[in-house]
Formats: C-alpha cells, sequence, structure tokens
C-alpha cells in the first residue's frame, strides 16, 4: 500500500488547528461580550452539550480533509505521474500510451506528450530503416562470418587488456564447462563469459610473461608477434594457449599498444597423459631390453667355446630364443598401446636470446634482490624454450644461492657451443657439493609461500637439455650451466593464418576494450559500468526464519548494460524438506520436482562463484537475502557484494505511483513478462526492470554504486525486514 503523501498529511493537520483556533476564537469573542448572568445560562446550556462541539469540528475537518486529498489529487499527484510516466516514455523504445488524470489540462497536457512522442518514434523509426538498409551488406558479411567462427572447432577467447573476457565462441563454452569444477550445476558459466576475468582459469604471472614476450616483439618490430603456453587448470586440466595481440590503433607508436589480446585454447590433457604413458613404456622397453641384451650377450660368449657340450649349448640357446622373444613381445606391445592416441609435446616458442636473458635478469634482481650482470649475450643467438619455466629454474636457483649461500652478485652468460646453446648463472662465493646440487635439482620448485611440482631436472628434460654445475678454480667462481636448444630467426606462423582477425562469434561485446581494472572500490564507480548478477529465488514458504528454505535460484548478467541472455544459472534444490501446499499453485514446483536434486550446500558455492565480481540484484531483495543469510553457517558460503532492490530504486524514481510490484513495474515500462513465479523469468524480467531505471536514475542525479544505495534506503519501503 502507497504510503500518504506527506504534504498532505501537513495541510490537512495544519486545517484543522487553523479550524480550532478559528471555533475557539469566535467562542472567546461571544463569550467576552456576555453579561455574567449570561454567561451563567449558556454555560449550563452548553455544558452538557460540549462534545458536539468536537463532533462539529470533527465533521469539519473531515470534509476539509476530503476537498484538500480532491485538489492533491487533481493537481499535485496527477501532475507528479504525468511527470513520471514521461520520463520513462523518453527512456523506453516502445512505453505504454500515458494514462493522464487530474484537470482537463493536466489531460491536454499528457495528450500533447504523446503526440510529440508519436512524432520522435516515427523519426526513430525512419532513422532505423535507413541504417537497416545502409548496414544490410555488412550485416550479412557479419552473419557469414559469425557461421564461420561458430564452426571452429578450436576455442576462441578475446579478452581486453585488464584480461576481462569480451569475445568467445561455443566451441570455448563447451571447454570451459570441461574446465569447471561443478559443470553440472553451473555449466562452466562461473568461468566463461562476457566481463568475466580470464585470471578465474589462468595464473595471473603467466599470462602476463606472454603477453611481456608479446611486447619485445612488437618494439622488435615484428610484423605478427604471438606467444604460447601451457598450463594446468584449478580443475586439472592440461591447457595449451597460443596468445596474439590485438592491436590499438590509437597508440602514440604504431605496432606498439596492445588493446587487448586473443587466446587460442585447445585441451591437451589426454594427449598429454598418453605421451607419459609412451615415455614409460619407452623407459620399460629399454630397461627390458638391457637385460635382454646381457644375457643374449652372455649366451653368445659361452657358445664360442668349441668344447661346449651339446646340452649345456642347447640351453643357451634356448637363453637366446627366449630373450629374442621377450623382446619382440615388449616391442610389439609398445607399438599396439603407441598408437592408442595422438602424439602431444610441451611447446617451445623461438625467442631471441638476448630477450631471454633480460627478461631473467629482471626477473632474478626483483626476486632475490641482488644485481645480475649479463656476460656475452649473442644478439643473433635464438633459443627454442619453454620460456616460463626456465626463468622459474634460474630465479629458484638464484633464490637459494642467496638464501642459504648469501651471495652477493650473479651472473648471466649466453653463448653458442656447437649446434647448441650454452647459458650459465654464475656467482662467487662459498663452494657446494654435489650432494646439494642434487637435491636442489630434485625439489620441487618454492618461490616464497608458492610452489610448483615441477623440479630442475623436469624442465632441463622438456627441453631435451641438459645440466650440471662447475667451479672455475682461477676466477674462483662456480657456475650452473644448461645446454639448451637453438632455433632459426624466424618468426612462428602470423596469428592472421590461424584465426582471421574480423571474426565475429556467437557472443562478444567490443564496448569492453575501453574497461580497465581500476583500484577504486564498487560503491564509487558509476552504475553504467558495473557488472550485475540479478537473480530471484523460489521458497517453500514465506517465513526464512521458521524453517522454510530455498527450492529454486535463477539467475542472469547484465554486463557493459547489456542483459546477457545466454549466460544464466537455473537449478532447481532439494530443500530437504515438504513444500508447502499453499506455493505450489504460485511457483508450480512440486516435490517430485526437487526429489534427487542437489541440496542448498551444493547448489550455493556454484552460484556464488556465477555472482562473483558482480553487485547482486533482485526484487524485495531482503526477503531472498535472507534466505541466503541463514545458510552461511551451513555451508560456509558468504555473499560479501553489495546488493541493489528494484523494488527500493522504482521507489525512487517514482515516488507517486501507487505500486512497485514487479508486474506493476514491468507493466510501466511495457515489459513483456514470461516466466512469472519461477527463479529463472523473474530474474529475467527484473533485470529488464534494472535495464530501465538506471537511465532514470542518471536523471535524478544517482550516478555511481553508493548513490543507488543511500537513495535506495531513504525510501519507505526499505523498512520492510525478513
Amino acid at each position: 500500500m502507497k504510503p500518504p503523501d506527506r504534504r498532505l498529511v501537513r495541510a490537512v493537520a495544519a486545517a484543522g488547528l487553523a479550524l480550532a483556533a478559528w471555533m475557539g476564537l469566535g467562542m472567546a469573542g461571544i463569550w467576552a461580550t456576555l453579561a455574567p448572568l449570561e454567561r451563567e445560562t449558556v454555560g449550563a446550556a452548553l455544558g452538557p452539550r460540549i462534545a458536539w462541539l468536537g463532533i462539529g469540528w470533527a465533521v469539519a475537518l473531515a470534509g476539509v480533509a476530503y476537498g484538500l486529498h480532491r485538489l492533491h489529487l487533481r493537481y499535485v499527484s496527477a501532475p507528479a505521474r504525468l511527470l513520471e510516466q514521461t520520463r520513462v516514455l523518453l527512456a523506453a523504445s516502445e512505453p505504454q500510451p500515458l494514462a493522464a488524470q487530474g484537470s482537463a489540462e493536466n489531460r491536454a497536457l499528457a495528450g500533447a506528450i504523446h503526440e510529440l512522442a508519436g512524432q520522435r518514434d516515427r523519426l526513430r523509426g525512419d532513422m532505423a530503416q535507413q541504417i537497416a538498409l545502409a548496414s544490410r551488406s555488412v550485416q550479412q558479411e557479419k552473419n557469414r562470418l559469425a557461421a564461420l567462427m561458430s564452426e571452429l572447432t578450436q576455442s576462441v577467447v578475446v579478452c581486453n587488456q585488464g584480461g576481462r573476457i569480451l569475445l568467445y565462441n561455443s566451441r570455448a563454452r563447451l571447454q570451459f564447462r570441461a574446465l569447471s569444477q561443478a559443470p553440472a550445476l553451473a555449466d562452466g558459466a562461473e568461468l566463461m563469459g562476457i566481463g568475466r576475468s580470464i585470471y578465474a582459469v589462468f595464473d595471473r604471472q603467466l599470462v602476463a610473461h606472454a603477453l611481456e614476450t608479446i611486447h619485445q616483439r612488437l618494439r622488435r618490430g615484428a610484423a605478427s608477434p604471438s606467444a604460447q603456453f601451457v598450463t594446468a587448470t584449478r580443475s586439472g586440466q592440461l591447457i595449451r594457449v597460443q596468445m596474439a595481440p590485438v592491436r590499438d590503433p590509437e597508440a602514440a607508436e604504431p605496432g606498439a599498444g596492445i588493446g587487448g589480446f586473443v587466446l587460442m585454447l585447445d585441451n591437451v590433457t589426454q594427449s598429454f597423459e598418453e605421451e607419459s604413458l609412451r615415455d614409460q613404456l619407452l623407459h620399460g622397453l629399454t630397461e627390458g631390453s638391457r637385460s635382454s641384451l646381457a644375457n643374449m650377450q652372455a649366451a653368445v660368449d659361452m657358445l664360442g667355446y668349441a668344447d661346449l657340450e651339446p646340452e649345456m649349448r642347447e640351453r643357451f640357446l634356448g637363453v637366446v630364443r627366449e630373450e629374442v622373444a621377450a623382446m619382440s613381445g615388449r616391442i610389439t606391445d609398445l607399438v599396439q598401446r603407441s598408437t592408442q592416441g595422438l602424439k602431444t609435446r610441451w611447446p617451445l616458442e623461438e625467442m631471441l636470446g638476448s630477450d631471454f636473458v633480460a627478461a631473467a635478469q629482471r626477473q632474478i634482481e626483483s626476486h632475490c634482490r641482488r644485481s645480475v650482470a649479463v656476460e656475452g649475450a649473442d644478439a643473433a643467438l635464438w633459443l627454442k624454450v619453454e620460456s616460463f619455466t626456465l626463468l622459474q629454474v634460474l630465479t629458484y636457483l638464484a633464490g637459494r644461492l642467496v638464501d642459504e649461500f648469501d651471495v652477493k652478485f650473479l651472473q648471466l652468460r649466453l653463448q653458442q657451443v656447437g649446434q647448441r646453446a650454452q647459458l650459465d648463472l654464475i656467482w662467487s662465493g662459498q663452494v657446494m657439493s654435489t650432494e646439494t646440487v642434487m637435491a636442489w635439482e630434485m625439489d620441487p620448485m618454492r618461490f616464497g609461500s608458492q610452489s610448483t611440482p615441477l623440479t630442475v631436472r623436469d624442465v632441463v628434460e622438456r627441453h631435451g637439455g641438459e645440466m650440471w654445475f662447475e667451479r672455475e678454480r682461477v676466477r674462483h667462481q662456480a657456475f650452473f650451466r644448461f645446454l639448451l636448444p637453438l632455433a632459426s630467426a624466424q618468426e612462428q606462423l602470423d596469428a592472421a593464418q590461424i584465426m582471421q582477425s574480423d571474426s565475429r562469434p556467437e557472443y562478444y561485446d567490443f564496448d569492453l576494450f575501453q574497461v580497465s581494472e581500476q583500484g577504486n572500490a564498487l560503491d564509487d564507480q558509476p552504475l553504467a559500468s558495473l557488472s550485475f548478477t540479478v537473480f530471484d529465488t523460489e521458497t517453500t514458504g514465506l517465513d526464512p526464519s521458521g524453517g522454510d528454505q530455498i527450492i529454486q535460484i535463477g539467475a542472469t548478467r547484465i554486463v557493459n548494460g547489456k542483459l546477457l541472455r545466454h549466460e544464466s544459472f537455473e537449478q532447481l534444490v532439494n530443500p530437504g524438506r515438504l513444500i508447502s501446499a499453499a506455493s505450489i499453485p504460485i511457483h508450480g514446483i512440486t516435490q517430485d520436482m526437487v526429489a534427487g536434486k542437489p541440496d542448498i550446500g551444493a547448489v550455493l558455492p556454484a552460484f556464488h562463484a556465477f555472482a562473483q565480481d558482480t553487485v547482486l540484484v533482485a526484487h524485495n531483495a531482503a526477503f531472498d537475502m535472507k534466505f541466503l543469510k541463514l545458510q552461511e553457517a551451513a555451508t560456509g558460503v558468504a555473499f560479501h557484494q553489495p546488493v541493489l532492490d528494484t523494488l527500493l530504486l522504482s521507489a525512487v524514481v517514482h515516488p507517486n505511483q501507487e505500486s512497485h510490484r514487479l508486474e506493476a513495474i514491468a507493466e510501466r515500462f511495457n515489459i513483456t513478462v514470461l516466466g512469472r513465479h519461477t527463479a529463472l523469468g523473474d530474474a529475467m524480467v527484473t533485470a529488464e526492470v534494472l535495464l530501465r531505471l538506471l537511465p532514470l536514475l542518471q536523471a535524478r542525479g544517482i550516478h555511481t554504486l553508493r548513490q543507488a544505495r543511500e537513495a535506495a534506503q531513504a525510501t519507505y519501503y526499505a523498512r520492510l525486514k525478513y
């Protein structure tokens, strides 16, 4: 129910006081003109009937209040409602017709406004038709490119500089679903989505290292620089990634600026496991063959004696036959098992040796706080390395030298020796034992509180290289020496040969190229720049504190001012109790529908991941948030992000409207309501309402999240509690 207008209440109160004062002054004046005898007579006559004076005052006040109310409706409320409807008319593309009330002048004004809006809409239609005609050929080309992108067998993701996803194709969506820790619940939507951070999947430092490699190649004038790496995701999947830059056309130097990057992804988990198995088979073949060859050699040596007895000769011939059969069986088994999968190798990229040494110098100095010199880095030397893990090896070894032997000065030396590159990490100081070197080589690498399962030997073997420890007694120096593969000075394949830069995927928002990572709190950010998760819940009843539970959660996302209908969350929940019979006709969810569904302890973490880094939005959010709050202790999941309520925001922009129910707001904005009282259906309608409210809030000077929350809390409806 709409609260009474405070101005009307104050006017009625003032009228009542004025009427009481007028009656009191009139009676006082008459009393003053009466003689004492007359006063006694009048007092005796009016005393028993004094209550009628109060009744008369109340009746008169009621008449005045009714008149003021009618005047208020006609000359205050009606124009105020017309103003609100006009603002909706300005903001909406297909608004409802104005329903004018009040005076004849007010109704005439509504007609004039509606006529002007009709002229505006006709002009808009003409302009839209002209634009459609002009862009038809362009749209056909875009559709062809979109179809091409959707049919690509490789996953493609495009990010802005801050790592926010602004484009991906359907193949990437399927692949990220496989990477999700809860694919049956979140469907990968907590990882893949417009505006989400790619760092939810890939290590930030790894991506930064690949970008640094691309920057180095851009500074050298490379036409089509790229980088690649392999990484393990949190779900245990092994992903091979090729990165290409998206050039910034407004960069000061042509080709020097990067506005974002393209990632082309391949899941190589199975093929890598197959290669590991193949390596084990080869190792088993080698060790088994070595034993067989030794036995056969011994038998052949004995067969060479001329005086060997026939019985012994037959025994040694049997040994040879058995070992040959065993070797043949091992080889056959290896061939059969090796053909079960395709061979996949950890990718090594071509990198200029001087660039790698410079990167190693910076990283060691930053991590170890020691000066690092570079000696004899051949500017024309090209390496074929996996630079990220090799830099980790050098940083790890330098860190242990500093921590355990207090080495003050380090040096890097790179030169070509034959068909390989020779990289030395040199230091002066205490000499270590061979046992210490072997321990360092076999221990998993650690960097402060962080660690990696890789060892120095793993990385060296990955490169097909060698590593050992030496001393230079003349110079009183020691060094770790690495032999690494060389590469030609030819750049990798142009990224355009792998993915056409003009391709358009099914899901994209190129406006996010303008979005950058900001350190400001969400409260101080403009509403238009925020990402929203709009959600709704269906429950067993209306009493969360009385034991009612969630039976369905539905949600969608708004990013960069656009409703992403394809990025949604919808899940039935087993409440562990009976659904109220009175609520079933409303939401249509029966006990059979939730039987066998996951409980709230499984669903809530998935929804929390879906909503991370966004502002939560709901209609009458206090009700939904109460249910989520009551589950914190049981699930360990807490929602700390800010919350907006479309009911309160509607009361902010439309304080004169009679109702702020979701259906009433949707009707005002001419929003089609589909799936009412289903969690996802209500979330979709609420999202549409929010998009209509944002420009109206801005027109009232409400631009930031903080301003919106403060304005919402000042409304009458913010007093509702559950």
